[in-house]
C-alpha cells in the first residue's frame, strides 16, 4: 500500500445538523475542538465509572493505559462507542456515515508523572485523508490539577509540525517541536459525562496529574466511510465498527457487537497514542 496521506484539514459543511448549532460548526472549523457536551448524567456515569473501574481492575497493572482498541471485543465498550447520544454529536462533524475504528481508555492516577507531550494525532496514524474525529468523554471530572487535556488552537489546518524524541516521563515517544509558541493552550475541563470533540491534527497534549484526584477518559476516534488505510499492519489490525448509516466504499472490515465483556478473554489487536 502507499504510505502516502493527506493531512489537509477539510472544513465542515453541515446545514441539517442534530445538535451544534451553526457557530459550533464555525468554531470546530476555526479552533479545531468544541466542548462541553452533557452526554450522559450522574446515574449513567456512576454505572460507566463501575464497569471501567472493573476492566482497569481485572487488568492490573496494565489497566490504566492499556485498555485499548476493544470497541470491538468488549460488549460495554461498543455500547458506549455506537451510543446516539454520542453519535448525534459526531454525525454534525463528519456526516451520516460512521465509523468506529479506535478507542482507549485512558487513566491518569493520582500523582502521575507522565506527561502526554503536545503532539497531533494524525502524524501518528496510518490514514489518508485526515479526517477522524476524536470525542474525548470523560469518566472523571478533569481539571487543571488532574491533567485535564490541553488544545491548542487552530494548529489543526497548518499541515504537519516539526518533531522530537521526547525526555523524561512521557506516554508518548515524539512531541510536536515548538508548540508553546503557537498560541495559549487551552485547558479541555470538563465533568464527568462531558465530552469534547477534536479534530485529528490539533496539537494538543496533558501534563503530569500533580493531584490526589484521578483523571479518567475515554477516548473514540470516529471517521466517514471516505477514509482509508495505508499501511498493511494497519489494515490487518485496525477493528472497525459501522455506527451509523453505510460504508459504501466497502473499504473497512466491519466487526459485530461482541459477546464478551471480560477483558482477559481478548487482547487488543494494535496500540493508537494517547490524550
Amino acid at each position: 500500500m502507499s504510505d502516502v496521506l493527506d493531512l489537509s484539514f477539510k472544513p465542515v459543511t453541515n446545514s441539517s445538523v442534530k445538535k451544534l448549532t451553526a457557530a459550533q460548526i464555525s468554531e470546530y472549523n476555526e479552533n479545531g475542538f468544541i466542548q462541553p457536551f452533557d452526554v450522559f448524567d450522574k446515574q449513567e456515569m456512576s454505572t460507566y465509572r463501575k464497569y471501567f473501574d472493573g476492566l482497569m481492575d481485572r487488568m492490573g497493572p496494565d489497566g490504566a493505559y492499556g485498555i485499548n482498541c476493544y470497541q470491538a471485543r468488549m460488549k460495554g465498550i461498543w455500547e458506549i462507542c455506537t451510543h446516539p447520544k454520542v453519535l448525534d454529536h459526531v454525525e454534525d462533524i463528519i456526516g451520516p456515515d460512521i465509523i468506529c475504528w479506535a478507542s482507549h481508555l485512558f487513566s491518569k492516577s493520582p500523582h502521575d508523572p507522565k506527561h502526554v507531550h503536545w503532539h497531533q494525532d494524525a502524524s501518528y496514524w496510518k490514514l489518508s485523508p485526515a479526517r477522524t474525529v476524536t470525542v474525548w468523554l470523560a469518566i472523571d471530572d478533569a481539571d487543571e490539577d488532574n491533567s485535564a487535556m490541553r488544545f491548542i488552537p487552530c494548529t489543526h489546518n497548518k499541515g504537519i509540525f516539526n518533531e522530537r524524541e521526547t525526555k523524561g516521563p512521557s506516554v508518548l515517544n515524539i512531541e510536536t517541536v515548538g508548540a508553546e509558541e503557537m498560541g495559549q493552550p487551552f485547558s479541555n475541563r470538563l465533568n464527568a459525562g462531558q465530552m469534547s470533540l477534536h479534530a485529528d491534527m490539533l496539537v494538543h497534549g496533558s501534563k503530569p496529574n500533580i493531584s490526589g484526584r484521578r483523571r479518567c477518559a475515554l477516548t473514540i476516534r470516529y471517521c466517514p466511510p471516505e477514509v482509508h488505510i495505508v499501511d498493511d499492519i494497519w489494515e490487518a489490525s485496525v477493528e472497525a465498527i459501522i455506527c451509523r448509516g453505510a460504508d459504501k466504499s466497502g473499504r473497512w472490515k466491519h466487526h459485530k457487537k461482541p459477546g464478551n465483556d471480560d477483558v482477559l478473554a481478548t487482547s487488543s489487536p494494535l496500540n493508537f497514542g494517547g490524550n
